[in-house]
C-alpha cells in the first residue's frame, strides 16, 4: 500500500460522511428519513436492493468460502438471486400499493393493520434481532478489510468501520443511504468485476489452470453439504419475503412498476458480482493456499496483486459493499425502535421533531450494538445465517397469509410467530451447550415446522379481510 492508496481509502470514508451531512438537509420528516419520500425510480430501487444484499457475505464471504471449499461458495449468491426474484414477482408491487394506501413506514405497520398489536410486537422484535445480526456481519467484514489495509487490530478496525457507518446513517437517514449506495455499487462493480476478475485471470485464474491445479473437490457444487445448501436457499428466500428492508424499498418506490422492476434488475447484478467473487476466491486458493481465515482472502489478494492506485480503489469497492448493507440494516432497526415501539406504544402524540431526533439517536445506538455483536462473533456468514434463520422461520407464514390469505385472523398469526421465534432461539442456545446429534439439524427446520404447525392448528375461519388496496389486481 502506498500513500496514494491510503489517500483513496481515506477520501472515500470522508466522502461517506459528507454525503450523510448533505442528505440531512434534504429531509424534513420521518417519511423522508425512513422511505425517502416515496419517490425513487427503478434504477435507484435496483441499486438499493443490490447494496443491501450484496455485502460482506456475498463478496468477502463468498471469496473466502471459494478459497476453502471451491465453487460451492456460489450458492450464497444464487440463493440471494432466487429470493430477490421471488419477492419481485410475487410481492413487490402488492406491498407498494398497500404501503401507499396505508402510509406504512415499516413492515410491522402492515402486520398490525392485517392482524393486531401483538403481532406487531413479535414482528418488531424478530426484525430487530435479525437486522442487528445482519449489521454485525457487515461491520465485521468492514473491519476485516480495514485490518488488511492499515495493519490494525480487528478491534481498532471495527471501531473505525462502526463509527463511519453509524455517523452517515444516523445523520442522513434513507436519503444518505440512497446517495452513498449509488457510489458504493459503482465502486463495487468496478473493483470486483471490471478490475478484479481480469487481474485474477492474468495471475493464474484461467479456467484451464484452475481445473488442472486445484483439487477436484473444489469443483463439487455440493461440497458445502446439500442439507446446508438447501437450508441456505430456503432461509434466504424466505428472508426476502419477510425482510423489513424489502418492504421499505417497495414503499420508497415511486410506483408499483418501479417497486417490481428494481429487484428484477438487481437479480442480474447479484449473479455477476457473486460469480466474480467466487472466481477470485478460487484463484486465491492457488496463490495463497495457507491463509488462516477465509475472510482475509480477498483483501489479501488485492493487497498483494493490484497495482498502486487500483489497490486503493478496489479496497474501497469492498468497503463499499459491506458498508452499503450495514447502513440499511441499522436504519431498519432504528425504524423499529422509533416508529414501531416509541410512537406506537410509548408516545403516540410525539411531534415530528421529537420522532426525528429519536430516529437519529436510535440509529447511533443500534449501530453501536451491532458493532459489539461483530466484536464477539467475527465469522461473517455465520452471523448472517443466524439472522436469516430467525427472520425466515418466525415470520414467513404469517406474512404470506397477510398478503394472500384473507380467511385468517390474528391468533394463529401471533402464536405462529412466537413459536417460530422461540424455537429458533432455543435451538441455537442448545447447540451451544450440548453435542446431542438432534441439535446438529439446522434451526430453520424445527423453527419453520413449529410455526407452520401452530398456524394450522390455531387457524379459525372468518369473514374475508378487505385490504386497504385492491392487492389482488394484476401488478
Amino acid at each position: 500500500m502506498t500513500t496514494l492508496d491510503y489517500s483513496i481509502v481515506t477520501g472515500y470514508l470522508l466522502m461517506m460522511l459528507a454525503l450523510g451531512v448533505y442528505a440531512q438537509f434534504q429531509q424534513s420528516n420521518t417519511e423522508d428519513y425512513y422511505v425517502g419520500g416515496r419517490r425513487l425510480g427503478t434504477l435507484s430501487i435496483a441499486v438499493l436492493w443490490m447494496a443491501s444484499w450484496v455485502g460482506g457475505a456475498s463478496v468477502i464471504g463468498s471469496a473466502g468460502r471459494a478459497h476453502n471449499l471451491g465453487i460451492t461458495a456460489v450458492w450464497y449468491c444464487l440463493a440471494l438471486a432466487i429470493g430477490c426474484f421471488i419477492f419481485a414477482a410475487l410481492f413487490a408491487a402488492k406491498v407498494k400499493r398497500l404501503g401507499d394506501v396505508g402510509q406504512y413506514l415499516t413492515y410491522p405497520d402492515l402486520i398490525e393493520d392485517r392482524f393486531d398489536g401483538r403481532t406487531r410486537l413479535i414482528a418488531t422484535l424478530t426484525t430487530a434481532l435479525s437486522f442487528i445480526a445482519f449489521a454485525a456481519g457487515q461491520l465485521a467484514a468492514s473491519a476485516t478489510i480495514i485490518e488488511v489495509i492499515f495493519g490494525w487490530s480487528f478491534a481498532q478496525s471495527l471501531l473505525l468501520a462502526t463509527s463511519i457507518v453509524v455517523a452517515y446513517t444516523a445523520i442522513g437517514g434513507f436519503l444518505a443511504i440512497t446517495y452513498t449506495d449509488w457510489l458504493q455499487i459503482i465502486l463495487l462493480v468496478l473493483g470486483v468485476v471490471v478490475i478484479g476478475l481480469p487481474i485474477a485471470i492474468l495471475n493464474g485464474g484461467t479456467p484451464d489452470n484452475l481445473l488442472h491445479n486445484l483439487p477436484p473437490e473444489r469443483f463439487d457444487l455440493g461440497a458445502w453439504g446439500w442439507p446446508a445448501i438447501i437450508a441456505l436457499v430456503v432461509s434466504i428466500s424466505m428472508s426476502f419475503i419477510v425482510s423489513m428492508d424489502s418492504f421499505t424499498r417497495s414503499y420508497s418506490a415511486k410506483s408499483p412498476s418501479a417497486a417490481r422492476n428494481g429487484p428484477f434488475l438487481a437479480v442480474i447484478l447479484i449473479i455477476i458480482i457473486g460469480g466474480a467473487a467466487t472466481w477470485i476466491g478460487l484463484t486465491a486458493g492457488l496463490l495463497f493456499p495457507d491463509v488462516a481465515s477465509g475472510d482475509n482472502v480477498l483483501p489479501l489478494f488485492i493487497e498483494q496483486l493490484f497495482p498502486t492506485g487500483l489497490k486503493g480503489l478496489v479496497l474501497v469497492g469492498l468497503l463499499a459493499a459491506v458498508m452499503s448493507t450495514a447502513d440499511i440494516c441499522i436504519l431498519t432497526v432504528s425504524a423499529n425502535t422509533t416508529h414501531d415501539v416509541y410512537q406506537r406504544f410509548v408516545n403516540p402524540a410525539a411531534s415530528e421533531q421529537q420522532l426525528f431526533n429519536i430516529s437519529i439517536a436510535a440509529s447511533a445506538l443500534i449501530g453501536l450494538l451491532a458493532g459489539l455483536m461483530a466484536w464477539q462473533m467475527q465469522d461473517v456468514i455465520d452471523i448472517l445465517l443466524i439472522g436469516f434463520t430467525i427472520n425466515g422461520a418466525a415470520l414467513v407464514i404469517p406474512t404470506i397469509a397477510a398478503i394472500y390469505w384473507r380467511h385468517t385472523d390474528s391468533n394463529p398469526a401471533f402464536w405462529s410467530m412466537l413459536a417460530g421465534l422461540t424455537t429458533v432461539l432455543g435451538w441455537h442456545g442448545m447447540r451451544l451447550i450440548t453435542t446431542d446429534p438432534v441439535f446438529s439439524i439446522d434451526p430453520l427446520w424445527p423453527g419453520l415446522f413449529a410455526a407452520a404447525t401452530v398456524f394450522v392448528i390455531g387457524h379459525r375461519h372468518r369473514a374475508p379481510w378487505t385490504p386497504p388496496a385492491q392487492v389482488g389486481a394484476a401488478p
